[in-house]
């Protein structure tokens, strides 16, 4: 792989090997659009990596801490006894 210096950006030349099937559909829906494949598929692509991304471990964090206390179980001995609660709760 080589990089190649783009007007606007700096690229990476990647291969990609599509089904038939995929390169038909790619190539009808980047003429639909006007654009070239490789854009329509940086966006599928982007758009599938922001699907699957995890939040921020830091935002994991806040938003644990943000539910601290948010919740009442309305027992005094869960700490002790969650093992018992759950049990009861999806037991057989």
């Amino acid at each position: 792989m080589y990089p190649v210096i783009n007007q606007r950006l700096y690229t990476m030349l990647q291969n990609i090997q599509l089904t038939d099937e995929q390169a038909r559909q790619l190539r009808e829906l980047a003429a639909a659009e006007g654009r070239s494949m490789a854009e329509v598929a940086r966006d599928g692509i982007d758009l599938l990596l922001r699907s699957r991304r995890c939040p921020d471990r830091e935002v994991i964090k806040r938003r644990s801490l943000e539910a601290l206390g948010r919740f009442h179980s309305g027992v005094t001995d869960l700490a002790v006894a969650h093992d018992r609660y759950l049990d009861e709760a999806f037991g057989d």
